[in-house]
């Protein structure tokens, strides 16, 4: 049968009814371009999505509920067009879900978020996930001395400028790796934000990373987070310093086989040095008694003789 153009016409537009819904579960599929997110230090984001080790915690249980759906696409927190106007277009108390409602959960303010352990004023490589390689800017900002965990982040809680900003890191393994210096008058639990500005895409991505620092008590010993009075152990710079024995006396007997000494040479507390005598004292009652019988037995000589030649 001939087709009309009439006839063609009816069959294109059936065509396009039946593959519209097919095209659109596809489009819906597809991952969309830019992802991203730190996962060292961890984000709230990653660190309670599916992919996390934290989602069965109290804090990322909460942010699901309050979400209303689980963080599957915790690599797509962006905002298109802010171009650098990040004060103004995010609002107080939305900075960790950039604003958005898909990522509301993140913005719980809670002080049991999953946390990683910083020092203060060390060297820090962040590990910034990504699927596909961008230009771009990244700002780094820790919330100033005093935060308080138990309030919505809000920008005042930022500083103006970021502590650390690096522009067009390399993508290599599938991540970032983004070197820093963290301030060195942080103490306890902080948020590392960072933002990052993409240049080849209109998007800029937004991240909350919980961190904690040791307090300013817990800094001694070995850095490890338990204070140098809690420690049994002693400190690294004694470690390194050789045991010494007690200083000699004027007079050093010979130690007696029995005394033990410690494989350092030096002699355990509970073991006397050696004998209780004075050193000051001078020498021994014996060793007086000795001498003066013989300076009498020298004069008792010398008289005898002395008789014998005027006989």
């Amino acid at each position: 049968m001939a087709r009309t153009p009439r006839t063609t016409a009816r069959l294109t537009t059936a065509s396009a009814a039946v593959a519209a819904p097919l095209l659109l579960t596809l489009f819906a599929a597809a991952p969309a371009q830019a992802h991203g997110a730190p996962t060292d230090p961890v984000s709230r984001v990653f660190a309670c999505s599916p992919d996390g080790t934290s989602s069965g915690t109290a804090a990322c249980r909460a942010a699901v509920a309050a979400n209303g759906s689980p963080f599957t696409a915790w690599d797509n927190l962006r905002v298109a067009n802010v171009n650098g106007r990040d004060r103004q277009t995010i609002p107080d108390g939305k900075l960790c879900s950039g604003g958005l409602p898909a990522y509301r959960g993140l913005d719980l303010a809670r002080s049991d978020w999953p946390t990683t352990r910083l020092s203060p004023g060390a060297s820090l490589t962040m590990k910034y996930v990504s699927t596909i390689p961008h230009t771009g800017t990244f700002r780094m900002y820790l919330t100033e001395p005093g935060y308080d965990p138990s309030k919505p982040l809000k920008w005042s809680d930022l500083p103006e400028q970021p502590f650390a900003q690096v522009k067009d890191p390399a993508l290599t393994d599938g991540a970032y790796r983004i070197r820093m210096t963290l301030p060195k008058d942080r103490t306890g639990r902080q948020v590392l934000y960072t933002i990052w500005q993409n240049s080849s895409t209109a998007d800029t991505y937004y991240s909350c990373s919980d961190v904690v620092f040791p307090a300013a008590a817990d800094k001694g010993g070995d850095g490890g987070g338990a204070s140098a009075a809690a420690s049994p152990t002693r400190s690294k710079a004694a470690e390194k310093q050789p045991a010494r024995s007690p200083a000699p006396t004027s007079v050093s007997p010979t130690p007696t086989p029995s005394v033990a000494r410690s494989a350092g040479g030096a002699v355990p507390d509970s073991t006397p040095v050696a004998a209780d005598a004075d050193p000051a004292s001078g020498p021994s009652a014996p060793m007086l008694a000795g001498g003066a019988a013989g300076v009498l037995v020298l004069t008792g000589g010398a008289a005898l003789a002395l008789r014998l030649r005027r006989r």
